[in-house]
């Protein structure tokens, strides 16, 4: 993959699972990478690894405290600072059904979208100034495909608009050579299932979504990251407002 763009990439939620595996991907291609994440003690783990690859560095922050997005966005807004890429991959998953959420579940979803548009307005100013970059969101095969057994009305909702946004950013920045697209993956093992699942129990509970995917197995983060990376690669200069179903199958069709 070409990385051809000079300047730094933002992880948002880049001290674990998709976001960490991604930021490996970026350094290990010579990218400076900074990732962004709520808990100090991840995040100087992360960083530990990450350096042993390439160059990197964090920022603490908690996006659903006013004081920690004020804080991240005039870290963003800094002169210095040159972004060229930028991932949103901050998440958090608990399936319930839908006449059993209350306004609190509600607005975790929602207050994460939130902070997502106004940190991606703030990257994208910083692009522009730049003369252009690439961004990436992760949506989820949730906001195209309800499942009974894990519902989430909210969480699909939330993902439904990151979609829809993805594609309006696409249109809108692409004169500023900006390109945004979305990978939309269907059920992989990351530490988001963690809300409601014991860590020693998760391989047991993911196993039984393997014949879910037409392909077989549960995705990785290593299987989203690859993607990612490739879309935020020169490789796909041609490529914005896409968003991709890295499903294993799923939305192909069912076993």
């Amino acid at each position: 993959m070409k990385f051809t763009d000079k300047g730094k990439a933002l992880i948002i939620g880049g001290s674990s699972g998709m976001g960490l595996a991604t930021a490996k991907l970026l350094v290990s291609n010579n990218v400076e990478v900074i990732i962004v994440g709520r808990k100090t003690e991840k995040l100087e783990q992360a960083l530990i690894a990450l350096n042993k690859i390439g160059t990197a560095s964090a920022i603490q922050a908690d996006l659903y405290q006013t004081a920690d997005l004020k804080r991240l966005l005039s870290y963003i807004n800094q002169d210095d600072m040159h972004l060229s890429y930028l991932v949103n991959a901050a998440g958090y998953f608990s399936p319930k059904a839908f006449i059993d959420h209350d306004a609190e579940d509600y607005d975790t979803y929602m207050e994460l979208n939130k902070a997502t548009f106004f940190i991606t307005q703030a990257v994208a100013q910083n692009m522009k100034k730049h003369n252009g970059g690439n961004i990436v969101n992760i949506g989820s095969m949730w906001a195209k495909q309800a499942i009974k057994a894990t519902p989430s009305s909210a969480y699909s909702m939330a993902k439904a608009g990151l979609h829809a946004l993805t594609q309006h950013m696409a249109m809108e920045l692409a004169e500023y050579n900006i390109r945004v697209n979305a990978v939309s993956p269907a059920v992989v093992k990351t530490p988001i299932y963690h809300s409601f699942i014991a860590p020693a129990e998760l391989d047991q509970a993911l196993a039984g979504f393997n014949d879910f995917h037409p392909i077989g197995r549960i995705g990785t983060v290593d299987d989203i990251a690859s993607t990612i990376a490739f879309l935020l690669s020169a490789d796909t200069s041609w490529v914005t407002g896409a968003i991709w179903d890295i499903d294993g199958g799923v939305m192909a069709g069912r076993n």
